[in-house]
């Protein structure tokens, strides 16, 4: 009879943090509340800003901000247009460039986002970074970080709830909250994307940058640029974001479906 119960339990619990991936479709199982997630990404995006040199008032941080927003916009329309406003609740969106020779940028629940200098000289053009703040922004929205940190959670800390986790083994779970987000590299560790969430990514953020008036062709050339700077120690941003001729064929097949959404502005 116990074993009946806690099976039905589980179930419930299955039940509830199964959620749909926008756009895919995908199954999806989230054991985090993102509430939570939001509270905790707060106190570290201010934790990282308060310790790096945030480039403000330049034609470059303005860029940031303005493509960011653009997206932002974007993104909230055609998630609300498509019954997933829920993916967006509770989103204070902030844009800031950090000097960092670092390659790399990223996006926290809540819509928290950084963008390094050292990505720029690859990005190019506003289209490009477009391209980069598209994808990072679907990370979040699709809430492959949740899912990534469920399951550090549950391999690292014995499945423990958040909160508990937060109290008992503060460091380990800020440690892990920090590499589920791509923010591992400020502390030399860093958890790679699945395939999966890439091409869900990808997918996502061509259709949020066609919608912000950015032309998703740049997609390909922004890639094609990042598989170029590959080698022997290829750019942190490549360890998250794996590039490929299979990356690269996989965007441009859905370049069509991303143009019906690019009405230059």
């Amino acid at each position: 009879m116990k074993k009946i119960f806690l099976a039905v339990i589980t179930l419930i619990v299955l039940s509830w943090a199964c959620s749909t991936v926008p756009l895919t479709g995908r199954k999806q199982l989230n054991l985090l509340p993102e509430s939570e997630l939001q509270q905790m990404s707060l106190a570290e995006y201010k934790s990282f800003l308060a310790e790096q040199k945030v480039i403000n008032n330049t034609e470059q941080s303005a860029m940031v901000k303005r493509v960011g927003q653009k997206i932002a916009a974007s993104a909230t329309a055609y998630l609300n247009q498509e019954g997933y406003g829920e993916r967006v609740k509770g989103y204070q969106w902030e844009f800031n460039l950090v000097e960092d020779k670092t390659v790399n940028a990223w996006c926290m629940p809540g819509g928290k986002v950084v963008v390094y200098t050292g990505i720029l000289p690859v990005t190019q053009t506003e289209a490009g970074l477009a391209v980069v703040m598209g994808h990072e922004i679907s990370h979040a929205i699709a809430q492959h970080g949740n899912e990534r940190m469920s399951q550090q959670l549950a391999v690292a800390l014995g499945g423990i709830a958040l909160d508990v986790a937060l109290s008992n083994k503060p460091q380990e779970t800020r440690n892990i909250f920090l590499a589920s987000y791509g923010v591992g590299a400020t502390l030399g560790v860093i958890l790679p994307y699945s395939r999966k969430h890439e091409s869900e990514a990808d997918k996502m953020g061509l259709i949020f940058m066609a919608k912000a008036g950015y032309d998703p062709h740049e997609a390909v050339s922004f890639w094609k640029r990042m598989a170029a700077k590959g080698g022997q120690k290829p750019p942190q941003f490549l360890s998250t974001h794996p590039s490929d001729e299979k990356r690269i064929a996989d965007l441009q097949k859905f370049l069509p479906e991303a143009m019906k959404h690019y009405h230059p502005k």
